[in-house]
């Protein structure tokens, strides 16, 4: 299965991906806060034994960019300064898993004390 196009949508802050050939997912629509937080980068993070990884404050996240990275898969550019590579198979398994995992991150929030809100409100002129 392999995507043949994207589209970015700034007011609903999520990113269509269009699977071709897919009996499993056509389309499928992301945001930009749970392609964030689900970030393989934050996968390979090293945490000290008995830490767990939060990627929290990222409601108002952005995708400002995709760049093609040959046979590995895609850049996701963010507002945040944050980038990282997503093959297509993980992001058909994001898609496939979507509500699992929201929900495991939703429960991670709440158990920890963190909050999916922007720390600080910052409005652009």
């Amino acid at each position: 299965m392999n995507i043949t196009h994207f589209v970015i949508d700034n007011n609903q802050h999520s990113l269509t991906i269009n699977f071709s050939a897919s009996k499993v997912i056509a389309n499928t629509e992301l945001s930009f806060e749970y392609l964030r937080i689900s970030s393989p980068a934050n996968l390979a993070k090293k945490l000290k034994p008995g830490q767990i990884a939060i990627t929290s404050h990222k409601k108002a996240v952005l995708l400002v960019n995709i760049e093609s990275v040959a046979k590995h898969g895609y850049r996701l550019i963010f507002d945040d300064d944050h980038s990282a590579i997503y093959s297509e198979e993980y992001l058909q398994r994001l898609s496939v898993e979507y509500k699992e995992r929201w929900q495991q991150y939703l429960a991670e929030l709440k158990s920890s004390g963190h909050s999916r809100e922007a720390m600080i409100d910052i409005k652009q002129l």
